[in-house]
């Protein structure tokens, strides 16, 4: 349990010897607590914002960094205007290295959470269609993002990603900074060469400064590449030793809801026989739904009559253009290599209308409905993917099928 409580008023039914702290205004008192654990920490800051890719940066940065000191990062998706002084008021005097994950609903608040955190790194994994409700287009949402940098320590360094539309924004935003950039593209500083994809990993080649990188992750999928990438541009920008930092980065893997990848074994005589689960159910927006669609496309499924199926929920706060991007998904390029799309929530049914009709899998308004027939959606031997906006609660559907059988390692699979 908690050793105090910051309350704004005591309550009458506790104890008159209760570890009460009490302040005109919780928030501004946390706030405070944060400032004041960042100001006597000696520990070196990374700051990761960004529309996809925001907690499973923050984990790579916690996994390579575990082998250089003492590392602090929330153990969840702390990313708000709670999240932010909450994680840095639990960070011990002596860290080393802390992580801190900065996420924004709308204009105007990534800036203060930076200048609270003080980052002496801040990356920006990319720039999507994310929280479109509350900006005018994707340009917005780069600007929004791009003020990250305002937080940033005197000598401190913006970590860009170089493939994107958006990428003159987040540069010049980060003029005042020394400004790094990483990706696929000829001109990055950290150069993504080649992605290798296996069936429960990603092996990497990279280039930065004539030397060559190899780093390996441990869920396939090019933009986890990416991400990796990025931690490893942050980490040399902070000081750390990058050779130790690539090694240990082999370890990271993906948790529950946010790519993790099981195999459920439905015949208990034969560890073959069974379901490939990919569960991404933790959110989603159309820049994450693409990456998934794509490692989808590349896994084979464990039977020899297997499929390849999605099962994806509606994409939230996409505003004006909801219908639209719901509707484009049928033609991202991996659909061709998909058998069958399941469609839940009313969004997902603009989709689910504008799929061919070989595709074209069950619509239902809920996830409860498919979690209470799971069998209907697959089979033994196919691999599915699990992805939807949080709050469509598609964790219901990967909880159902993973009930099928019994979940195994899938050593055993492969992937094109």
């Amino acid at each position: 349990g908690a050793a105090a409580a910051l309350v704004s008023h005591r309550p009458d039914d506790v104890d008159d010897d209760a570890a009460l702290l009490v302040v005109d205004d919780v928030l501004t008192a946390l706030e405070d607590l944060g400032r004041a654990a960042r100001a006597r920490t000696q520990a070196k800051v990374i700051g990761v914002t960004g529309s996809v890719g925001k907690t499973s940066t923050k984990e790579m940065l916690r996994t390579a960094l575990s082998g250089q000191g003492k590392v602090h990062a929330a153990e969840k998706s702390f990313n708000n205007h709670w999240g932010v002084p909450l994680t840095l008021a639990r960070m011990p005097r002596e860290t080393d290295f802390a992580i801190i994950e900065i996420g924004m609903n709308h204009p105007g608040e990534i800036a203060p959470l930076s200048r609270m955190a003080r980052p002496d790194v801040a990356i920006i994994t990319t720039v999507a269609p994310a929280h479109l409700e509350a900006f005018s287009d994707v340009t917005a949402i780069a600007r929004e993002k791009a003020s990250v940098f305002e937080g940033l320590t005197s000598a401190g360094t913006a970590v860009v990603n170089a493939d994107l539309d958006e990428t003159p924004i987040l540069i010049d935003a980060a003029a005042r900074a020394g400004c790094r950039t990483f990706g696929a593209s000829e001109t990055a500083d950290w150069r993504l060469d080649e992605v290798i994809a296996t069936a429960d990993a990603t092996v990497c080649r990279a280039e930065h400064a004539g030397q060559t990188l190899l780093f390996k992750l441990g869920a396939p999928g090019r933009h986890f590449a990416m991400n990796g990438l990025a931690c490893l541009a942050a980490i040399n920008a902070a000081g750390g030793d990058l050779g130790l930092a690539a090694v240990e980065l082999s370890h990271w893997a993906p948790p529950a809801g946010r790519g993790q990848r099981q195999f459920i074994q439905v015949d208990a005589a034969d560890n073959r026989i069974g379901i490939d689960l990919f569960d991404d159910a933790y959110n989603a927006n159309p820049a994450s739904v693409s990456a998934a669609l794509e490692v989808l496309a590349q896994a084979d499924p464990p039977g020899l009559r297997g499929q390849r199926v999605a099962v994806l929920g509606d994409m939230k706060e996409l505003g004006a253009s909801e219908a639209d991007l719901h509707r484009q998904l049928a033609g991202h390029p991996a659909m061709e290599e998909i058998s069958v799309v399941h469609c839940v929530g009313p969004l997902m049914r603009h989709l689910h209308e504008s799929l061919p009709a070989e595709k074209r899998g069950s619509w239902v308004e809920t996830s409860a409905e498919f979690a209470a027939r799971p069998s209907s959606l697959v089979q033994s031997g196919d691999t599915v993917l699990i992805k939807g906006s949080l709050s469509m609660n598609m964790a219901l559907i990967v909880d159902a099928i993973a009930k099928l059988g019994q979940a195994v390692d899938n050593s055993h699979a492969e992937t094109r």
